[in-house]
């Protein structure tokens, strides 16, 4: 039997699908917002703050195992449901919460590695949800998207500190904008431009002493859409560190409106 928590985004969904299809064994810590899993008669609808009854369920299964998939955001503390082990583990959450959303996670796979279940990462039953080292359109980057491709990624290396970012976009060899606690989608709009198309890069990539197990940088159709808008050329992605949703869907836009996918 293995547990899934899930959080928001498709890439639960995608997880779930392939887990059916192999007929195997699961059950779903549903923690997101609208409960979006709660048709499913393996499902159970839990706060964040009650780790004693998600502990209790994983182990009534025999979960041995976890994966985590979606994003969990943090939560208002203040009205949080806990139960007698999120009252013992709630500072410990708290502490991480001021470190970035995926601290967050982080620390769960702390506290159940405590209570002895393990954690397995989130592509393990969908690894061709990810991609390997290459270019994937038929548009390459010049030598101006070059420039901003180092720019990009060197400030992404350099980003200690900040280390919820995992985007940075970089136009005409400038550092536009850097991820912030909003997400990818709060970063592009801000680097939308009337005066500029088809110029600058959006460079993707797993934050510094990331657990590669979760929250990997994902990708999407709606990722290129909000690029495009943007008036960005390209995506750029770590190999095998990322989610890449809606592949076909991904390069056929890219393809249509001459963007580049590079994989380093």
């Amino acid at each position: 039997m293995i547990g899934l928590i899930f959080g928001e985004t498709n890439f639960p969904i995608q997880i779930l699908k392939r887990i059916k299809t192999r007929h195997l064994k699961y059950l779903i810590i549903d923690l997101t917002k609208r409960r979006k899993f709660k048709k499913d008669k393996n499902s159970h609808t839990v706060s964040i703050g009650q780790f004693g009854k998600i502990i209790k369920i994983l182990k009534e299964n025999k979960c041995q195992q976890v994966l985590f998939a979606g994003k969990v955001k943090k939560p208002n503390f203040s009205k949080l449901k806990l139960d007698f082990k999120g009252i013992y583990y709630i500072s410990r959450i708290v502490k991480s919460s001021k470190l970035g959303d995926a601290a967050i996670l982080k620390e769960i796979i702390k506290i159940l590695k405590h209570e002895k279940i393990s954690t397995i990462s989130s592509l393990t039953f969908n690894p061709e949800l990810t991609l390997k080292k290459g270019s994937y359109t038929k548009t390459k980057p010049n030598r101006e998207d070059e420039v901003d491709i180092i720019k990009a990624t060197t400030t992404l290396n350099r980003l200690g500190k900040y280390n919820f970012s995992q985007g940075v976009v970089a136009r005409n060899g400038k550092v536009v904008a850097i991820e912030g606690n909003g997400g990818t989608e709060i970063m592009l709009k801000k680097c939308k431009s009337k005066k500029f198309k088809s110029k600058g890069v959006l460079v993707k990539f797993p934050k510094k002493k990331q657990d590669l197990r979760i929250d990997l940088p994902t990708v999407g159709l709606k990722t290129f859409t909000q690029c495009k808008s943007a008036g960005l050329k390209g995506i750029v992605l770590k190999s095998m560190q990322n989610v890449f949703l809606e592949k076909r869907n991904c390069i056929s836009f890219a393809n249509k409106n001459k963007m580049f996918i590079i994989v380093r």
